[in-house]
């Protein structure tokens, strides 16, 4: 079964944020402005990369997508770190629709008609546990009945962290939300031309049967002051303590030793 994970890096879609801009052209001027890509790519390596390359189960491509018009030094940047994950598939795409871009993306991307294919997405700073393409998988086999009736099945894992890397180390806090991204994800049969970029992801669950999970530890929901999401930390959240920042390096791969020295300096 193949696995397809997608990450918009600081790609101009049309449609697909919440803050809203009038052109393109303002869109493209916001998201490669120099304080905001500087901290997507701190993130990215703090706390995404990581979490992949720890992967008990390689066996996965996350497709990485660009817009045509990055700066050519922030393209090199990005493809210099993503040279330590070879499950990586850089696409470098011009302003499109959201959806139907992202989608089309996906389905260039899997490989024969007759697998099925589990497909996730995240944004540039999230992160997932270190087994959980091994879960996924898992929970698809042990499923296959259920899945072979049906075009999508989602399968979602609802607990994990919102965390927000800093120069101290990492702020974060537990949670539980179904139909989160990033550690949900659609199973789709043979052939199936609908992909996980067709649906809102929490209302996934009006369109198709989804199988609800409550292992711990399956997500980092990254935070900053450049979400688009508007997800934000509440009054628990606290600087990880030492068994703590051990649960985050063994469940997640992220080394909080590695968040305080990428983020150095930063304010």
């Amino acid at each position: 079964m193949q696995v397809l994970g997608l990450c918009r890096f600081s790609y101009p879609a049309i449609g697909g944020f919440q803050t809203e801009h009038e052109t393109i052209e303002e869109r493209v001027r916001f998201l490669y402005e120099k304080e905001r890509l500087d901290e997507r790519f701190r993130a990215f390596e703090a706390i995404t990369l990581p979490s992949l390359k720890a992967q008990s189960d390689p066996d996965f491509t996350l497709i990485v997508v660009i817009g045509t018009d990055m700066p050519g030094a922030r393209r090199e940047q990005l493809e210099a770190l993503l040279k330590g994950l070879p499950q990586t598939l850089l696409r470098v795409m011009p302003p499109g629709r959201h959806r139907s871009i992202m989608g089309q993306i996906i389905n260039e991307a899997r490989q024969g008609d007759d697998r099925a294919c589990i497909q996730f997405r995240m944004d540039d700073d999230d992160g997932v546990a270190c087994d959980f393409i091994a879960k996924t998988r898992a929970v698809a086999q042990d499923t296959a009945a259920l899945l072979a009736r049906h075009r999508l099945t989602a399968i979602d894992f609802t607990r994990g962290h919102i965390a927000q890397p800093t120069a101290r180390g990492i702020v974060a806090e537990p949670t539980a939300r179904q139909y989160w991204v990033p550690s949900l994800s659609v199973v789709a049969r043979p052939r199936e031309t609908l992909t996980v970029m067709n649906f809102n992801h929490v209302k996934l669950w009006q369109f198709m049967p989804t199988i609800t999970l409550k292992d711990p530890d399956m997500y980092v929901r990254g935070i900053s002051n450049w979400n688009d999401s508007g997800v934000r930390s509440s009054a628990q959240a606290a600087l990880l303590d030492e068994p703590g920042e051990a649960l985050f390096r063994t469940r997640y791969g992220i080394c909080a030793d590695r968040v305080r020295e990428i983020y150095r300096g930063v304010p």
